[in-house]
């Protein structure tokens, strides 16, 4: 759109699937923007492409680089664009030549949360974390690849706390492919000492867990437990072909993985293979949901915003495409919302679950929720519904997320050993225990 024009222009109408973020070069020819090549797919595959402001073509540079890609800029030149890439439970920063397509990695394997080149591209300011490290402000000396720590705002709690580091193993999973595993192990940790252990599976489904700070990875080990978190079929990082593996699959491959990284864990000489539970997010809520009908390994489950029955969520969610790419059509010409549907193996529930949702989730709406509390509850199955009533998909971080952790620590207390919760939730939600 031309300042003062009337009538914008569509520059990307020839790819019917999304394109987006464009990021104008500094010297006015090229505008770099991400783009998918499969419509209605809002997984695939985030490629680089750039628009040619004098010629008016579009080209595609980064097709050859099969992991997905973020975070756009220019340098100073025009000649090159830096971006940030999922691989392989980091995001590095690479950059690609605008003219050769050749790409390079510019930072080792870092967790990056934002990065700005200087002018001469010398050096790198950016902000990274890792599991057992806070984000600080970083710059990085790409000639001679050191990094030098500018900030030290999260020191002190640092230095007070034993944060746990995570170790990495790889746990052949579906089709003999090789899952990445990452295990924290207990604040305190004791050599001979067995532990109970919760493994997390994440939301998405497409996106990867990365070695990087996250409530989760210190608070659960700060109460007793081993925490295991890995990146199953369907997660990005891990190339084009194992993101798409999960779509019309979903109780299928990642399953699969979630038991096999489950057994291989449990033979770890510090983890007390019958003290495990298990908990999820969004997809990892519906994964939770779909163990509970699959299995009695887990002493307890924790499901967080997940899909209980895939048919009503259909025609509720706001994300219809979503369903829509992910179950191969809708629900009266594809049957795998049926084959897939943890509400149709209620006959086989029995596992205790701890089960939290937002009011305002329009993702997965809060609904999903209640049929699966009230079938627990109907079969008799010890169960805890929270609803934070003024939430979406994801509990607000100051608010609702102390009664979320507080409210794990008692269900796993109760059910797997660690140690008690620090509150009574009933006492927090009444905002008694702070007077």
């Amino acid at each position: 759109m031309p300042i003062g024009g009337k009538e914008a222009v569509n520059i990307t109408l020839a790819n019917d699937a999304w394109n987006g973020s464009p990021v104008f070069s500094p010297d006015g020819n090229y505008i770099a923007y991400k783009t998918h090549s499969i419509p209605g797919f809002e997984a695939d595959r985030f490629r680089i492409a750039v628009y040619n402001t004098h010629t008016l073509q579009a080209e595609v540079l980064s097709e050859s680089f099969d992991y997905t890609t973020d975070n756009l800029s220019w340098s100073s030149d025009s000649k090159s664009i830096y971006f940030l890439a999922d691989n392989r439970g980091y995001s590095p920063v690479y950059k690609i030549d605008v003219q050769s397509k050749n790409i390079t990695k510019v930072t080792d394997d870092k967790s990056v949360r934002g990065y700005q080149i200087n002018k001469d591209e010398k050096n790198l300011y950016l902000t990274f974390t890792s599991v057992d490290k806070l984000p600080e402000i970083y710059s990085y000396d790409v000639n001679a690849s050191i990094y030098s720590q500018i900030t030290f705002f999260n020191k002190k709690l640092m230095d007070e706390v034993d944060i746990r580091p995570a170790e990495q193993m790889w746990v052949e999973g579906a089709d003999g492919v090789p899952v990445h595993v990452f295990v924290v192990k207990p604040h305190g940790f004791e050599e001979y000492k067995k532990y109970p252990l919760v493994i997390n599976v994440h939301g998405g489904p497409q996106m990867q867990w990365m070695d990087s700070f996250r409530g989760d990875w210190q608070v659960y080990p700060g109460s007793g437990y081993v925490v295991a978190f890995f990146n199953p079929h369907g997660s990005t990082g891990y190339g084009s072909k194992y993101t798409e593996a999960i779509s019309k699959d979903w109780g299928g491959k990642v399953y699969e993985d979630v038991m096999k990284v489950t057994e291989a864990l449990e033979k770890l000489p510090y983890v007390d293979e019958n003290r495990m539970g298990a908990m999820g997010w969004s997809y990892g809520g519906y994964m939770m949901n779909w163990l509970q009908g699959q299995t009695k390994k887990f002493k307890c489950l924790a499901s967080m915003m997940g899909v209980y029955d895939l048919e009503s969520m259909w025609g509720a969610t706001e994300e219809l495409w979503f369903a829509s790419w992910d179950f191969g059509g809708q629900p009266w010409n594809s049957e795998l919302y049926g084959k897939y549907s943890p509400s149709n193996y209620a006959k086989n529930f029995s596992t205790p679950t701890l089960i939290i949702v937002g009011e305002k989730d329009y993702r997965v709406p809060y609904t999903q929720s209640l049929q699966y509390f009230t079938t627990l509850q109907s079969l008799g199955i010890d169960s805890r519904l929270i609803i934070f009533k003024n939430d979406g998909h994801w509990p607000n971080n100051v608010k609702s997320m102390p009664l979320y952790y507080n409210s794990h620590l008692e269900w796993f207390h109760k059910y797997l050993g660690g140690n008690p919760a620090p509150y009574n939730s009933k006492e927090l939600v009444k905002n008694n225990v702070f007077k």
